[in-house]
């Protein structure tokens, strides 16, 4: 090595050792450990105290003839890494005041054993007489197992933290991977070459200082910075997988390994086997539920305090419920929601109906069909409604008395599958039950799994109410839609009803008049016309036959004049311009007509009763007013157009009403203007239909 390149060295390895130690010992001196986590302060203290005892002893190497210097850097190098990777894997467990986790010891173990491996080989070439500075090649790629493994755990840790950890995570995982990273590119260099990059080896000090700013940052950020570094669950389940696949890589690849060098004449047929092998073991664990319903229960119980990660199950619960909008399938999304929870491959809900009092299966999941139904008042009913305990059929059969005086039911008992049967309870209401059936895999009912399960029955079962809530609503309002549609039948007979009154009434005293008889012969014949076309409405909807079109209202106005003569009233006619709108004649004429009932309703004998027809701003105005007993601004601003709300002593407000939804269907608007005592003048405005009776294109005149 040149003299450039020891100075570099030099002052990379003291820069190393000192920034390692002094970090050290401000951790220890700031306290910035003490919330942590044992374990995990442990190995972060012993991985900076030797990787500052590397640096120290690979500076020693360089500039000092010690013996035994290069041999005790190689090997602090090796603890170093350890320590690290120990330091990374204690982050795998899901509460960090825990002991730990199943899996962090297995890393622990395996991240150790790759040390020890090491250790060996570096033990191996001194008693061959090999120095330290003369690694083989099995050294090197030893060597380069270690940072890759780490960076891998690195990117493990980064990937599986929520957005608010990575904050805190980044400093610390971006020095780690700058001293990974560097590594890797050693020793893979190295290794394709058979010597050290001279240059490269000479900076390694100083690149693995680069970390402590990085680690330095982290902590300054929070007083507790490597308890925010914890990691989920999934993240563990993750790595687990992980960590599997790589032991089996890596077994085949010891097999081949053996098989290259070993295996003689039958090596190539072992070759096949075990890919046989592999593929048939990856195509259980792709496709076997059972064996992947084994993993996660296997994970669960070993490897955390905990069985469930809460967040994640009440989150793609919540997601399952609200994705489903009609009750069939709602029903069955609650049952398979509660299913996947422990492990259930099949289902059934079972709801209740008002009317009947008792309850039946509704919805199924995997599973048969069952006629039977369960009375509301029933045992089995009244104990979950009262207690509200998820019934555990196998612990039942062999210890009823836990259960009180509680009865199960034929059907129920005569299940072969069945296993739990969890409440669904949304305040004091029993919604139904969910019967689930016996796991794949047999799994321990704790107070975690009934708190989880009688927790999410009780979410779902406020899912069911609230759709069923919804359905009657619906249906009221399918009733209030029928009931409004009679309402409106019942007024237009009933004005029909008055007008044929009348008639009668005038026919005692008029019937030798000849006029009469024709104007009675005439109102008979509409009133049929009126009739025969409710009918016809009532039938084919609420929109009458025939679409709008321009209708003159001059007309209109003195058929009602002369209607109104008729009884022995006068409705005087102020303006009558020659206007027309967009509509239906019959409903115009019916909303006009209404308005001018009103009014000779409101009015003594002796008042005024006025209609005008004119053009304003490009719209028709039409005006009904009286002089008759008036409304109060509270009526008008709150009732009038509303359905069932009326001055009159007799009437349902119905026609107001209507006469203002049509109006606003035709793009109308309508003002009121009313007094009490003095009377009401309605005006309403109508687009106005224009017609043309001549052409603006002048003939074209020769040139």
């Amino acid at each position: 090595m040149s003299t450039a390149a020891i100075d570099v060295a030099d002052f990379g390895y003291t820069l190393a050792a000192l920034s390692h130690g002094a970090f050290a010992l401000y951790l220890l001196v700031s306290k910035r450990l003490q919330r942590a986590d044992p374990a995990s302060a442990s190995a972060c203290i012993a991985a900076l105290a030797t990787t500052a005892l590397w640096a120290l002893l690979a500076g020693l190497a360089d500039n000092w003839t010690i013996r035994g210097a290069p041999g005790l850097a190689a090997l602090f190098d090796l603890l170093r890494y350890g320590a690290w990777l120990a330091f990374l894997m204690s982050f795998l467990r899901q509460n960090p005041g825990s002991q730990l986790a199943g899996l962090g010891q297995a890393l622990r173990w395996g991240g150790g054993a790759s040390v020890l491996a090491g250790i060996g080989l570096l033990g191996l070439r001194a008693v061959q007489g090999h120095g330290a500075d003369e690694p083989s090649r099995l050294q090197i790629a030893v060597a380069l197992a270690l940072p890759v493994f780490g960076l891998l755990m690195v990117e493990q840790l980064f990937r599986n933290l929520g957005e608010g950890t990575r904050w805190h995570a980044k400093p610390v995982c971006l020095g780690l991977c700058c001293v990974f990273a560097f590594d890797i590119y050693l020793y893979a260099e190295a290794l394709l070459f058979g010597h050290f990059d001279v240059d490269a080896f000479s900076v390694r000090g100083a690149a693995h200082a680069m970390a402590i700013p990085f680690l330095f940052v982290a902590a300054r950020r929070s007083t507790n910075w490597i308890v925010k570094l914890q990691v989920s669950r999934t993240a563990a389940f993750y790595s687990a997988t992980l960590i599997l696949a790589g032991a089996y890589l890596l077994f085949m690849a010891a097999i081949g390994y053996y098989v290259r060098y070993f295996g003689g004449d039958w090596g190539r047929a072992l070759q096949v086997s075990m890919l046989v092998a592999g593929l048939a073991f990856l195509g259980m664990l792709v496709f076997s539920g059972s064996l992947r319903s084994w993993l996660r229960v296997f994970v669960g119980k070993h490897f955390f305090s905990y069985r469930y990660d809460y967040r994640e199950e009440w989150l793609r619960f919540t997601a399952m419920l609200s994705s489903q909008r009609s009750p069939q399938e709602m029903g069955e999304q609650i049952v398979r929601g509660l299913a996947k929870m422990v492990e259930s491959p099949a289902g059934s809900l079972w709801t209740g109906h008002t009317a009947e009092g008792e309850f039946s299966q509704s919805a199924v999941w995997n599973a048969p069909r069952v006629n039977a139904v369960e009375a509301a008042d029933s045992s089995l009913c009244s104990f979950l409604h009262e207690q509200g305990w998820v019934i555990d059929l196998d612990e039942f059969r062999d210890s009823p008395q836990r259960y009180g005086t509680l009865t199960l039911p034929t059907w129920l008992l005569g299940t072969p599958s069945g296993w739990l049967v969890v409440p669904l309870l949304a305040g004091a209401e029993l919604q139904g039950f969910v019967l689930l059936a016996r796991p794949l895999t047999p799994i321990s009912i704790n107070w975690e799994v009934l708190d989880l399960i009688k927790t999410a029955g009780r979410q779902a079962a406020g899912y069911l109410a609230q759709m069923q809530a919804t359905e009657a609503l619906l249906e009221a309002r399918k009733f209030e839609a029928f009931n409004r549609m009679s309402a409106f039948v019942v007024h237009d007979l009933k004005n029909i009803v008055a007008q044929l009154s009348l008639m009668l009434k005038n026919a005692e005293r008029l019937h030798d008049n000849l006029e009469f008889q024709q104007d009675m012969l005439l109102t008979v014949e509409s009133s049929l016309e009126k009739m025969r076309r409710l009918m016809l409405q009532l039938r084919e909807g609420a929109a009458p036959t025939g679409g709008s079109r321009g209708v003159e209202l001059a007309p209109i106005v003195r058929r009602l004049a002369a209607t109104v003569s008729a009884q022995g009233r006068t409705l005087e006619i102020s303006t009558l311009d020659r206007l027309a709108t967009r509509g239906h004649d019959d409903r115009l004429e019916r909303v006009i007509g209404h308005l001018v009932q009103n009014a000779l309703e409101a009015t003594p004998a002796t008042g005024r009763v006025w209609i005008g027809v004119t053009r304003y701003s490009g719209q028709v105005e039409l005006q009904v007013g009286d002089t008759g007993a008036g409304m109060s601004e509270e009526f008008v601003r709150n009732r009038l157009f509303r359905p069932f709300n009326t001055t009159k002593h007799s009437g349902m407000g119905i026609g107001t009403y209507e006469s203002f939804q049509y109006i606003r269907e035709l793009g109308g608007t309508m003002q009121v203007d009313s007094h009490v005592g003095e009377g009401t003048v309605m005006t309403v405005f109508l687009p106005l239909f224009e017609t043309h009776r001549g052409s603006d294109l002048m003939p074209l005149g020769p040139r």
